[in-house]
This record gives structure tokens, sequence and C-alpha cells, in this order.
């Protein structure tokens, strides 16, 4: 009977062999698959990654570029708002000239005193709005702040290419001229 139990047994260390070894083929074939899926989990991985700083750079600069257009139409609003002001301003300009031609010919004292009240106060909102005036007497002809309608011999002291006298006055706001100075100019 001995013999029997040995091949018994050597059946069994055979039987266990047998599924030791589909255990091993079959762990084998998962560590050799498990590469593979790790692989595939870290190029996936990279991708995503790769995708999400694109989109990341890609916020940075939709953010940026709003910023730069809310700075930008802000700042035109207040250049609008500025040259709105100016124009309704500059439709003034007139009655500050009719102001200073009655002031020329007046001879009545409180005429005179009532006409320099008003121009006190036109000058104060030409000061309040940063409006400067131009009147270039004596200096050299500028043809970017002043508009020549004559020129007139020089007389002794007088150099050519100077302003002689101011017809009418001219206006700049922060170095943009509203009206030019027309002006007479020295041949």
């Amino acid at each position: 009977m001995s013999k029997k139990t040995d091949k018994p047994e050597k059946k069994t260390e055979e039987t266990q062999a047998a599924p030791d070894a589909a255990v091993n083929e079959e762990t084998a074939a998962e560590q050799t698959a498990q590469p593979s899926e790790e692989a595939l989990i870290k190029e996936q991985l990279e991708q995503l990654q790769t995708l999400s700083e694109d989109f990341k750079r890609k916020w940075y600069l939709v953010s940026a570029e709003y910023e730069n257009y809310r700075k930008r139409t802000t700042f035109q609003s207040a250049q609008r708002y500025q040259e709105g002001r100016a124009d309704v301003v500059s439709k003034l300009f007139p009655i500050a000239d009719n102001l200073e031609r009655a002031l020329a010919v007046c001879n009545d004292e409180a005429t005179r005193k009532g006409i320099l009240m008003v121009k006190a106060s036109f000058d104060k909102i030409l000061e309040e709005e940063k409006i400067e005036t131009i009147d270039p007497v004596g200096q050299p002809f500028d043809a970017e702040k002043h508009e020549a309608i004559m020129a007139v011999d020089p007389e002794e002291g007088d150099e050519s290419g100077t302003v002689k006298q101011v017809y009418l006055k001219g206006y700049s706001q922060n170095g943009k001229v509203l009206r030019f100075a027309q002006v007479v100019v020295v041949k």
C-alpha cells in the first residue's frame, strides 16, 4: 500500500505543481499587463497635465486681455467725456470774444463793471476745465497753435516771423488746441 500512497502523493504534488504553474503564468501575465496599464495611465496623466497647462495659459491670456480691454474702455470713456466737455466750452469762446470787444468800447463804468464780472465768471469756468488761453503777442509764430490771418511789414524793433497782434485768442486743454489763435504776423 505504500506504493499506492506514494503515487497519490505524487499526483497531489503534480496537481499542486500544475495549479502553481497556472498561478505563476497568470501572475506573470498580470505583471506584463500591469506595466502597460501603468504606462497607459502615466501617458494619460501627462496628456491631462499638458491639457491643464494649456487651459491655464489660455485662461491667463484671456484674463490679461480682459483687464487690458477694461482699462482701455475706461480710458476711452473718460477721454470722450473730456472731449464732450471741451466741445461745450468751445462753443462759449465766441461769447468771451464778444465780452472783450464790449469791454474795449464800453464807456459807462457800471456797465464795464458788469461785463468784467461776467468775464471773470467765464474765466473761472475755463480755469476749472483746465483750459489755457493762447495769447502769443511778441512770440514766434507757431503753426501748431496759431493761425495767421494777415502778414504786416516790420516796423522798428519787430522781428520777422513774430506775432504782432492777436485778432482772436486761442485756447488749449492738456496740450490739445481747442481753438487756434488768429494772429497778425510780421513778414
